[in-house]
């Protein structure tokens, strides 16, 4: 049998459903013992996801570090189990170092990834220059899987200048990041960047308009009933807030990441809920 090239390996992502993708990689390997290593580190992001960070740094462990594309994979998914367990100065090496073997093997969709990795683990201006050198490579690769990196990428880069406080700026990459995914028609990914484009508007203090955006949104989203809630609150409409902010609270405390790293926001969604 031959190998499966990376693209086919992808394919068998539900990115939504992490368990079942890892249950789904590891029949892929069995069926398709050529391909195991590379299919393997797939099975180590599958883990990460459900946040089974030992369980995928030992799949990555089976498989050894590596040189060419599996290497760059490997130290992809490597950089991100360190990154996802909260250890970024362990992570940026593993992410230099895919860069460099998907370069070499001129893997373009992976190289992108790799400096988009970069930039979300580095800080203000570096960041911004990093996500700018991914749209960059992005837009110029004839690989079409390295372009689908654009919706991201721009809707990265606008936080970049959001952290920055340049929320002008922000709101027109937010909104190109918008209108990149509604070409793609993928409705989950348009209501992710719907919810950018009105959280930016917050910032820019125009709260009427954030509101109905975000009341156009799912109301079983505990980040879109987070905002209804800031925003109703910067209206003066504070008893009307705290419904929704207990709401929040509710939602996003069933969120393991969000108790982990965001006790803080959780604890005033509380308090404003009782305010």
């Amino acid at each position: 049998m031959r190998a499966l090239t990376s693209a086919e390996i992808d394919s068998h992502w539900q990115y939504d459903n992490p368990a079942l993708s890892e249950q789904s990689f590891l029949r892929l390997a069995e069926e398709n013992p050529e391909s195991r290593d590379e299919i393997w580190t797939q099975v180590a992001r599958a883990r990460g996801l459900q946040r089974q960070f030992e369980a995928a740094k030992a799949a990555l462990e089976q498989v050894g570090e590596r040189e060419g594309l599996v290497g760059a994979r490997w130290h992809l998914e490597m950089g991100r189990v360190f990154h996802s367990s909260g250890d970024d100065s362990a992570a940026k090496p593993h992410f230099e170092a895919a860069l460099a073997l998907a370069e070499a093997a001129q893997a373009d969709f992976y190289a992108v990834d790799a400096i988009h990795m970069l930039a979300i683990i580095a800080k203000g201006d570096e960041a911004l220059h990093l996500n700018l050198r991914a749209i960059e490579r992005a837009k110029a690769s004839q690989d079409e899987r390295a372009r689908g990196w654009l919706g991201s990428l721009l809707n990265n880069t606008a936080w970049s200048l959001h952290d920055l406080g340049r929320f002008d700026e922000a709101l027109r990459l937010f909104e190109d990041a918008l209108a990149f995914r509604r070409e793609q028609g993928v409705a989950s990914r348009i209501a992710i960047a719907e919810w950018s484009v009105a959280r930016c508007l917050r910032s820019l203090g125009r709260f009427e308009e954030a509101l109905d955006r975000q009341k156009a949104l799912s109301p079983d989203d505990g980040y879109v009933v987070e905002e209804i809630a800031e925003n109703l609150l910067a209206l003066g409409r504070g008893e009307e807030a705290a419904a929704y902010f207990g709401a929040a609270h509710e939602a996003l405390s069933a969120d393991p990441w969000m108790v982990e790293n965001e006790k803080e926001r959780l604890d005033r969604l509380r308090a404003l809920s009782q305010a």
